[in-house]
């Protein structure tokens, strides 16, 4: 096993014929296996406060190690100056050198939690009512231990042609602490290199039950890009005075109308390839006032009713634009004084094609005052890239999504929040949210309290990835 300690869109060629598909399979006997490396994941702390990544990527090497691989196969990975915050890159080779390799990719970090808010211990894995309980459950720990799975499994199985790389990182659920998947890609690229990488965000959505619960899968998504997360600070300043004698001059004051402006202010809508795709799909598969427009709106960015309709639904509205919000407030240095300085966080989430420079000047303009300063502040992320819709990527996803969904729609969508696919994605290498698995429409706790995921959707992403690993890499 390998120890890194540091200070510091090729298209898949697959072949023509692809073999036949298997049906979803039944309980196997590696399923027991599969349990324990799920439930010793979530069990390891992994929250930035007092948690361990570089622990959980030493027990999954652990547990690669025993499936039979070698010392030379596994690289853990830490620099000095966050032992805590450590990872894991581990290679199954393939026999036709000259295929590049695809990767998995996931994160090891979760959400803080704290215990008295919870229901159950956070930090332990529950089964009960047909879900797991427990942080990490959804995101990311479920996908972490399947890909650690089907490593294990592809082990054992007949050699692959093409190679497949696994990444297990820390630091994608913050934005200010070290996040391995962009060290990665800017001191280890030829350790990750890949025709593309399968990360999460991509799956189904239920009609608002668990399956479990009789409910029924109305469609599984393909994540084919994502916006940039910026930050930005709105300031102003003033000599101040007594607050016996006010002025209309006030920093506070100042902010709060740049502020209303911001507010007012709406990001022209912007398609792209993948967006249009979705809007056209998404609105067929509906069948109601909502999709009748999302479809004319796809057809036609112009059509002002249109999207006056498909706006009123918040995250259609977000996708379609860039967007920028105030999410914190500062001002004043005492009660009875007038306000020297009142800013402003302006969290922006930026469409594929634009950057951070490029919003600074929008903000700026939208504002109209210089008397308010807008700065970018760090860290800053990558421009985001949209990676192609590349039907030897996106076409074996929708085909064995037909033997495990009949009937479900596969649906392009590009993700208005934020995943470690940003950096791989700035480096060239095209990265994809899976389907798979489900969750339900109030979003199963993710990030909040009682996280929870339904035990059949695991199973079932369990069995679809590993046959989508090997239609990808036989």
């Amino acid at each position: 096993m390998r120890s890194i300690l540091s200070g510091a869109a090729t298209a898949l060629a697959l072949a023509s014929a692809h073999p036949a598909l298997a049906a979803p399979k039944p309980a196997d006997e590696g399923e027991a296996t599969f349990r324990a490396t799920y439930k010793e994941l979530v069990e390891t702390n992994t929250a930035v406060s007092d948690g361990s990544c570089t622990l959980a990527a030493q027990r999954m090497a652990a547990r690669l190690t025993a499936a039979g691989y070698g010392a030379d196969q596994i690289t853990l990975f830490a620099t000095p100056e966050h032992p805590k915050d450590g990872g894991l890159v581990a290679v199954l080779p393939g026999t036709a050198k000259g295929l590049k390799p695809i990767l998995l990719l996931a994160h090891l970090d979760v959400v803080e939690a704290k215990r008295a808010d919870w229901t159950r211990d956070p930090f332990t894995l529950i089964e009960e009512g047909g879900y797991f309980y427990g942080r990490g459950v959804a995101d990311d720990k479920a996908m972490a231990a399947i890909w650690v799975d089907t490593m294990a499994r592809l082990k054992a199985e007949k050699p692959l042609r093409r190679t497949v790389k696994l990444a297990l990182t820390c630091g994608e659920e913050t934005t200010w602490a070290f996040n391995g998947a962009q060290w990665l890609a800017a001191n280890k690229r030829e350790l990750i290199d890949a025709a593309f990488a399968l990360n999460e965000t991509g799956g189904g959505k239920t009609n608002g039950k668990g399956l479990s619960e009789g409910g029924r899968l109305v469609s599984q998504s393909i994540q084919v890009g994502e916006k940039a997360v910026q930050n930005y600070r709105l300031e102003t300043r003033n000599p101040g005075g007594h607050s016996s004698t006010p002025v209309r001059d006030n920093a506070i004051y100042e902010l709060a109308d740049a502020l209303v402006r911001l507010r007012a202010y709406e990001f022209p809508l912007e398609f792209s390839d993948t967006t249009r795709t979705f809007f056209a799909k998404s609105g067929a598969a509906r069948g109601d006032a909502m999709g009748k427009a999302m479809m004319a709106l796809a057809a036609n960015p112009a059509d002002h009713a249109a999207e006056a309709l498909v706006n009123t639904d918040r995250s259609y509205h977000s996708k379609l634009r860039t967007t920028c919000v105030a999410t914190l407030l500062d001002g004043g240095h005492a009660n009875n004084a007038l306000p020297q300085r009142a800013g402003a966080n302006v969290n922006c989430r930026i469409l594929p094609g634009h950057s951070a420079e490029e919003v600074q000047a929008d903000l700026q303009r939208v504002v109209a005052d210089t008397g308010v300063t807008v700065t970018i502040l760090e860290p800053r992320r990558p421009q985001a890239k949209a990676p192609p819709l590349d039907p030897a990527v996106i076409g074996p996803m929708e085909k064995l999504a037909a033997r495990y969904f009949p009937g479900v729609p596969v649906i392009p969508d590009m993700s208005t929040g934020g995943t470690d696919g940003i950096f791989l994605d700035a480096v060239g290498i095209p990265t994809y949210g899976v389907p798979g698995g489900w969750g339900n429409p109030d979003g199963n706790g993710v990030h909040g309290l009682n996280e929870r995921i339904e035990v059949k959707a695991v199973m079932t992403e369990r069995a679809y990835l590993h046959d989508l690993v090997k239609l990808y890499a036989q």
